[in-house]
């Protein structure tokens, strides 16, 4: 219900109230001054309450606290990855007097150990697997010489291209104020950093993630890497373990093992990516053991064992023990948000049961002027929601005390890598049955589309749900080339609300992979054709036919 709606609402019950509560006799008693503004108050009630409970709460999260006279700035930011740059950005294009502060490097994760690393890294493994290919072309044969070396150091160089973009140098042109250290919350309006104390009016928390380490007992003795340090390698291992069988993981097992590692993923649940269908994850355990990845599913990580030169992962399936050799071993179990140094726990600022720090709809903390966004924020861990929270939490701590915007999570997509790439907005079977929402499924198989089978990538499949009878789309998952690119068709249309019949109805450029959305719409149309009138239509083309009703010149 909107706002007006809500106080109308509470008007009407005053008056109902102020009839049979002071027994008033007629209508126009209504008109004395003081009833009407008793019968507004009361009106009010209802929208006031909960802004006199929030400043309540805010007053006694910041007893205790001397607030300063004047302020340095407008807004500290605590991190400098996707969404603290982001935060940074918007406010210094509103003219606010913004400073980031970075305690390592700038880009956070997704730059230097995340999304572009690991993108540049599948590219090349993605360029070998293609030379094996080479029939699948009309090619008698081909070959590619490299090192493994070379690779990772294309990966840094590409870092490095993109590295302006996040540069200290670039933000302090846009008007942000870069500080690199250690920033410690002192207050809810100061923060400390290199043994200055900068005071501020609103403080955002963006200091990102971190991979968990799972407390396996002899992992340290053997050593491992995560999805930070598995950047500094430069000689490729012979056996990988990969630890964890989420979109990490896969992704950089399968780069490794076109790159020539003998790879093992060994994953606690019973499949893969158990956030996608089943259906989903059986094409992506299907490609992935075609290419000689071994997929221990329903392995659960007892200990690791240094025994002379030799490292092996014990692990227990079906109350049996099976013992993994490797040279190198991948944690990829998930990650934890980043809050040590801080100092929230003396403000009184939480954290939930994921280990993210505890915030409102509206991504503030137990101290509403300190808000927070991206992964130490949840619950999605994706570089572009960390933008999306950016500019939530950016505007709340702007001009929240003027009016607040809740963080809309209504349409959110994400995409795996790997190859084929599974990419999924919305609702997929699995959660629609977890939630209980009923819908109805389209399907459209990428083998019969010409693009695909041009392109050598014939494979792979359009989902999409929608609600019963209806063409609103619920959600898509696709799998197949370039998913990650076209589910944004999906994305678009969940966001504006348009249904699958705007999707059917709108020119795709032929032959493109996007003609598969329009395919899968067309699906769907045709399985809700109106089959009663189509005996109608027939009766009536012949009777055209016979000669009946002359049109058309004729």
């Amino acid at each position: 219900m909107t706002r007006g709606r809500l106080l109308i609402a509470a008007l009407v019950l005053a008056l109902i109230a102020a009839f049979f509560v002071l027994g008033l006799d007629s209508p126009g008693d209504i008109l004395s001054p003081g009833l009407i503004i008793s019968i507004a108050l009361i009106g009010l009630l209802p929208l006031l309450a909960p802004r006199a409970a929030g400043w309540l709460k805010a007053r006694r999260a910041l007893r205790g606290h001397a607030r300063p006279q004047r302020f340095d700035r407008n807004l500290v930011v605590i991190g400098a990855g996707s969404a603290g740059l982001v935060s940074a950005y918007l406010a210094a294009a509103m003219k606010a007097r913004v400073t980031l502060i970075e305690r390592h490097r700038m880009g956070g994760d997704c730059l230097n150990t995340g999304c572009v690393p690991s993108k540049a890294l599948i590219r090349s493994a993605r360029f070998v697997a293609q030379t094996r290919r080479a029939r699948d072309y009309g090619m008698k044969s081909a070959s590619v010489e490299f090192d493994f070396a070379d690779v990772m150091e294309r990966v840094q160089e590409v870092i490095r291209r993109i590295e302006p973009h996040d540069s200290v140098e670039r933000y302090t042109r846009l008007g942000v104020e870069c500080i690199e250290g250690q920033a410690r919350i002192a207050s809810p309006w100061s923060v400390e950093v290199g043994g200055r104390s900068l005071t501020t009016r609103a403080i955002v928390i963006a200091t990102g993630g971190a991979p968990f380490v799972p407390p396996i007992p002899g992992l340290n003795t053997a050593g491992y890497l995560t999805s930070e340090s598995i950047w500094s390698l430069r000689e490729l291992p012979r056996r990988l373990t990969v630890l964890g069988g989420g979109p990490i993981g896969c992704e950089l097992a399968q780069s490794f093992a076109r790159l020539g590692s003998d790879v093992t993923i060994v994953e606690q649940a019973p499949r893969l990516l158990m956030r996608e269908d089943e259906d989903v994850s059986e094409r992506l355990l299907a490609a992935l053991r075609a290419e000689g990845v071994d997929v221990r599913a329903g392995h659960r990580a007892l200990e690791c064992l240094v025994e002379g030169n030799a490292k092996t992962l014990v692990c227990e399936r079906s109350g049996e023990q099976v013992r993994i050799g490797f040279d190198a071993l991948l944690v990829a179990v998930g990650r934890t948000a980043v809050t040590d140094g801080l100092g929230i726990e003396a403000l009184g600022i939480g954290l939930n049961e994921r280990g993210n720090i505890e915030h409102d709809a509206f991504l503030r903390t137990a101290v509403p002027n300190i808000l927070v966004c991206g992964d130490v924020a949840g619950p999605y861990q994706f570089t572009h929601t960390a933008s999306h929270e950016a500019w939530y939490a950016t505007l709340n701590a702007l001009f929240g005390h003027l009016w607040r915007f809740k963080a809309d999570y209504s349409v959110i997509p994400w995409c795996t890598f790997t190859e084929p790439e599974i990419a999924t907005v919305g609702l997929n079977e699995l959660a629609a049955k977890e939630r209980g929402v009923d819908y109805e499924l389209t399907e459209y198989d990428l083998a019969d589309l010409d693009r695909a089978i041009a392109d050598g990538e014939a494979r792979g499949i359009v989902k999409v749900l929608t609600a019963p009878g209806r063409d609103r789309i619920l959600g898509a998952s696709i799998v197949g080339d370039h998913a990650g690119e076209l589910i944004t068709e999906f994305v678009t249309a969940m966001r504006h609300g348009l249904g699958l019949g705007k999707i059917l109805g709108t020119i795709h450029v032929y032959p493109t992979l996007s003609e598969a959305n329009k395919n899968a719409a067309g699906a769907w149309r045709r399985a809700h054709a109106p089959v009663r009138m189509m005996p109608w239509l027939a009766r009536y083309h012949a009777w055209r036919r016979s000669g009946g009703l002359k049109g058309n010149g004729g």
